[in-house]
């Protein structure tokens, strides 16, 4: 069992940057492949970015290459994306998960959910 507990969620202006956290707790961290997802209402779970079991390795939606950045630190049990020059469509809410088995951009892969943290970009 994993628990995941979303924070650094908030409301910025276009342009702005914002850095979300991630707290797991229990047994698994190190040995699960992190992600982010983001939702908006009306809208399926959105891929945002991956990131290894030892952290080596990032994978990232087109959407956000070059922009957000996926990282880990297993001693701290925490996951983080770092988010920069943020625009409107980034708003949603954005969800932390785990996936024991694999390396998967999809949803339905991953084992533990976090709560979520709203991120609201204004224009």
């Amino acid at each position: 069992q994993v628990q995941l507990v979303e924070s650094g969620g908030g409301s910025v202006q276009a342009g702005g940057s914002l850095r979300l956290s991630c707290a797991a707790s229990g047994r698994g961290f190190s040995g699960s492949v992190m992600g982010w997802f983001r939702q908006t209402p009306g809208k399926e779970r959105e891929f945002v970015a991956a990131v290894s079991r030892s952290g080596t390795n990032t994978y990232y939606a087109d959407s956000v290459k070059g922009r957000f950045t996926i990282s880990r630190e297993n001693a701290k049990n925490s996951v983080y994306l770092q988010m920069n020059s943020l625009k409107p469509d980034d708003t949603a809410v954005y969800y932390c998960a785990a996936d024991l088995k694999g390396w998967n951009v999809y949803s339905t892969s991953y084992n533990y959910w976090g709560q979520g943290t709203q991120v609201t970009v204004s224009s």
